[in-house]
């Protein structure tokens, strides 16, 4: 009787065991897998266009006659002259859209998921701009030499997530971290030290980027926000017309950091509100960065004292 008792508990424990690794293989298999696209950016350009086409020959001869004495013989004179010039000349300023996108501030975000989330990262395809379009000179060169106005081919929208999301650039994700940069500011100032020959030289950037978190089968969106990157080097100069070159690596780092921790602590938060499904996939909580259901504290910035320049003369 005690060795059926015994053998009945082992298969229970076996069972028991079977059923704990089955259900972590599912639970690890239905990890969603996102993909962190770059930072969609577009600006407008300008720039100055020439085009023109000249050519130009010339022709000339001429003759003449002489006579000899009072009764002598006579000669002939003639002249010929010939000119052909043609020109074309277009000048004037051509403004476009640039669109691209920038793929240095989004390893810090990946990171922040990989490490507090059980979500998957998949790698998406970069943006494709399409085929180049003829420059502005290009195409009124060719509208004046062949009289047709050009047709400008259809570009990609580096916005149109819809688009991109159809076109396979993500394929194999359930979901897409879209991004699209809004403001990118950089300052450089230069401030006096009243009282002294000093002056504080501070660079920095601003960057402001909107996120959307969406579904890429039915294009819902379960979660968007804004999200803001700062960073900033400051350097004391013994002499106010010293120079002093800034540390932009510093900056961008410091920017990209900040930027990760903000949208980790929204994309979380909203989460634990539009999918509590998806919101159970946050695990730990990272220095800094608070999971869905937190308040978004601000975790506290270790201020740097600024870089003295000494410069010896």
């Amino acid at each position: 009787m005690q060795r059926r008792t015994t053998l009945g508990a082992a298969c229970a424990l076996l069972a028991t065991m079977a059923w704990s690794m089955t259900a972590q293989a599912q639970s690890s298999g239905a990890a969603p897998l996102i993909a962190v696209t770059n930072l969609a950016y577009a600006q407008q350009v300008s720039e100055y266009f020439v085009a023109g086409t000249y050519q130009q020959s010339s022709q000339m001869s001429a003759q003449g006659s002489h006579s000899y004495g009072r009764y002598g013989g006579s000669g002939q004179q003639s002249m010929q002259a010939s000119e052909q010039a043609s020109g074309t000349y277009v000048a004037g300023r051509y403004s476009y859209i640039e669109q691209r996108d920038l793929a240095g501030y989004t390893n810090d975000i990946k990171g922040a998921i990989l490490q507090g989330t059980s979500f998957k990262l998949v790698q998406g395809k970069a943006f494709d701009a399409g085929a180049p379009q003829p420059s502005k000179a290009e195409q009124v060169l060719n509208q004046v030499q062949t009289g047709k106005m050009h047709t400008p081919r259809a570009q990609p929208q580096v916005n149109d997530v819809i688009a991109r999301i159809k076109k396979g650039e993500f394929n194999g994700a359930d979901y897409v971290l879209f991004g699209s940069v809004s403001s990118i500011d950089f300052t450089d100032a230069l401030s006096p030290l009243q009282g002294t020959s000093s002056a504080s030289r501070q660079y920095g950037l601003q960057l402001l980027v909107d996120f959307s978190l969406i579904h890429t089968k039915t294009y819902e969106i379960k979660a968007a926000f804004s999200a803001q990157g700062s960073g900033n080097d400051t350097k004391l100069l013994s002499n106010r017309g010293d120079i002093a070159p800034p540390n932009r690596a510093k900056v961008m780092r410091e920017t990209s950091l900040s930027l990760a921790q903000d949208v980790y602590q929204q994309l979380v938060t909203q989460l634990g509100y539009s999918d509590p499904k998806l919101a159970r996939g946050v695990h730990t909580q990272q220095p800094g960065i608070y999971p869905a259901g937190q308040p978004m504290t601000p975790a506290p910035v270790v201020q740097q004292p600024p870089e003295q320049v000494l410069i010896l003369k």
